[in-house]
């Protein structure tokens, strides 16, 4: 099966998915897009100011939306309610274990969350 690219992975998220919090999204999907987040990141960043820090986030909206949608479509397809997002919240060792399961495989064939994305390939 062949990934997703950057480009398609940045045009599903932030056009035709672009809050779509139903379905699964393979990992190439998650992955891909959360280079774009980081892009914007740190080009918005960079270039405000501290006193500015307000204006970040809104500026940040467009690509957040996507990547928590992106996000819980993600763990649908490991099998895991999106819900589980939250085990990030745990210091130290959440965003460990949240980065992990952002790596599993994704369950073969269709779960309780839809059909394979890899299927659609």
């Amino acid at each position: 099966m062949p990934r997703m690219s950057f480009i398609e992975a940045s045009r599903t998220c932030l056009t035709t998915k672009y809050a779509t919090f139903s379905g699964r999204a393979r990992r190439s999907e998650y992955w891909w897009y959360s280079v774009v987040y980081v892009m914007a990141t740190a080009v918005i960043g960079g270039t405000t100011w501290a006193a500015e820090a307000p204006l970040l986030s809104v500026l940040l909206l467009p690509f957040i939306v996507p990547m928590l949608s992106v996000s819980v479509r993600r763990l649908h397809d490991t099998g895991r309610t999106g819900l589980r997002m939250l085990i990030a919240l745990i210091p130290v060792v959440g965003p460990v274990l949240y980065l992990m399961g952002m790596t599993v495989e994704g369950v073969p064939g269709a779960n309780q969350y839809g059909p394979s994305p890899k299927a659609g390939h």
